[in-house]
């Protein structure tokens, strides 16, 4: 079963979330979801995508397929997906382990296991060992506001649409005061504020938040792989950490864990090395009795490869992370929004479960 094309998609939806204007990177407005959707085909007529992180640096990862990736897949056998992302991951080293090199072999790999599991005639969850759930439990992420009254009726949103966790993206205790009120006393408050503080002052104004209860604390230190630091804040703050959407491969999941920096490990399937990568950290995790907690604010084959990682993991794990909003077109109708009870349907389908939307793809294709 020989690879035989390898293009991509880039999209750009527009996205509504409610409340303040918010900035990306480069202080240009947010308002579109944009994915870069990778799409494989053999020669036996399967077609798998996968999606590599990108947002407002889909041009970067872009530039990475084209030049390091993909010239060494074509004519490749799809069935060795092992051997092959090993042979990636060697051959781009010198280009940085991390990154946009490896975000694009994340889709690479996602995109040959929804060919393994369509080859198998079997959805992802099943190829993969797990139980044959019907949904998985899903949380709501918000995006940052920085108006602790916008924090307060978005929690109160989601809450109302069947969440019973939601994760704010705020840096102060005001903002999970104001979310506390919104969700109420039984929601689970998590806040990511993406890697602002000194050690110091992650374990002060993370004491500050606990006030109000936080289910974790994510990604309070910088830098990011700064590990012993949030080992610091694990031991001697009030609020349990979590970290890993900025960590890739393996490896480096293995030097956080024994770093003892975290509660809860986060790996992005559109970052972290794909599927495979993924699953490598999950035992990591279950040999240091550590929760999984998937970053997937994804829109598109990412977001459905989460779905399918989560309901075959059997170790302690958290719900699946949906970004709060509302896209103009989704790629994935029915797998998008959460049913009353707070959960998300398993796709069942062969491979990832349901295709893309060709009708999204080309009305919202951006030109490269």
């Amino acid at each position: 079963m020989k690879i035989v094309r390898a293009d991509t998609h880039w999209i750009a939806v527009p996205f509504e979330h409610g409340g303040p204007k918010t900035t990306g990177f480069g202080g240009r407005p947010w308002a579109n979801m944009q994915t870069l959707i990778v799409e494989i085909e053999t020669d036996n007529g399967l077609v798998g995508h996968g999606e590599i992180f990108g947002h407002n640096g889909i041009p970067a990862a872009l530039a990475a397929f084209e030049h390091q990736i993909k010239p060494f897949l074509l004519g490749r056998d799809a069935r060795a997906i092992g051997p092959l992302m090993l042979e990636l991951q060697k051959v781009n080293h010198n280009f940085g382990r991390y990154g946009q090199t490896l975000f694009a072999i994340s889709g690479v790999d996602i995109a040959l296991w929804d060919i393994a599991g369509k080859a198998a005639n079997m959805p992802l969850w099943q190829l993969l060992g797990g139980s044959g759930e019907a949904s998985v439990p899903a949380y709501s992420s918000l995006m940052r506001f920085g108006d602790p009254e916008f924090v307060e009726q978005r929690t109160a949103d989601s809450v109302a649409m069947g969440y019973s966790h939601v994760k704010l993206h705020e840096r102060t205790p005001e903002a999970v005061e104001a979310a506390r009120r919104g969700g109420g006393p039984d929601c689970k408050i998590m806040v990511d504020v993406n890697c602002p503080w000194t050690v110091a002052e992650a374990i002060e104004v993370g004491d500050a938040m606990a006030e109000f209860g936080v289910h974790w604390l994510e990604e309070p230190v910088w830098p990011p792989e700064n590990f012993d630091g949030l080992a610091e804040v694990r031991n001697n703050g009030l609020c349990h950490v979590a970290a890993g959407e900025n960590a890739s491969t393996a490896w480096e999941f293995q030097q956080m864990m024994r770093a003892g920096a975290v509660d809860w490990a986060q790996p992005s399937v559109s970052k972290v090395g794909g599927v495979t990568e993924f699953l490598k950290v999950c035992r990591l995790a279950e040999m240091h009795n550590i929760g999984i907690a998937a970053h997937s604010p994804y829109f598109g084959p990412g977001y459905v490869a989460t779905m399918h990682l989560l309901a075959a993991f059997t170790g302690q794990k958290a719900p699946l992370e949906r970004l709060f909003g509302k896209l103009e077109a989704t790629l994935y109708p029915g797998l998008t929004d959460p049913k009353p009870d707070g959960h998300i349907p398993l796709p069942s389908g062969a491979g990832l479960g349901q295709e893309p939307n060709q009708d999204v793809i080309k009305q919202y294709k951006v030109k490269a």
